[in-house]
This record gives structure tokens, sequence and C-alpha cells, in this order.
């Protein structure tokens, strides 16, 4: 399994591919499909980071709370 850089390195490449537009539309759609599971492994990834993120944060009294991952509507 690709760990998250080397499926955002591909799915970087794939979207240069398909910005040159001059893929015949087979390969285009192929790539694409390709493209559309990259990003939901990359999703899932950052997800994950995410929930662990939250877990990690200590408050000053020694305790434990969950926040926002900051930047988190920005994706």
């Amino acid at each position: 399994m690709a760990t998250f850089e080397e499926s955002l390195k591909k799915l970087e490449t794939i979207v240069d591919q398909l910005e040159k537009g001059d893929l015949p539309l087979e390969e285009s759609l192929k790539l694409f499909e390709e493209g559309v599971g990259l990003s939901a492994i990359c999703k899932q990834e950052l997800d994950s980071a995410e929930g662990k993120v939250q877990m990690l944060i200590k408050q000053r009294d020694g305790s434990f709370k969950t926040e926002p991952f900051p930047g988190k509507d920005s994706f």
C-alpha cells in the first residue's frame, strides 16, 4: 500500500496529465478514475491524522481535551 505522500504525488502527476488535455478520452477517463480513488485515500489518511491530533491535545492541567483541527474547513 502506498504512503500518503506517494498517493499525493501520483495524484499531482495525474492532474498535470489531465490539465494538458492531449490524452485520448479513454485514457483521460482511466486517469480520472484513478485520481478519484487516490483522492479518497488521501482524504481518509487526513481524516485519520486529524482524529489522532484531536486525541493528543493536552490541557495545561494535564488532562486531555479534543479540539477541532486547525484549518479543517480549508479541505
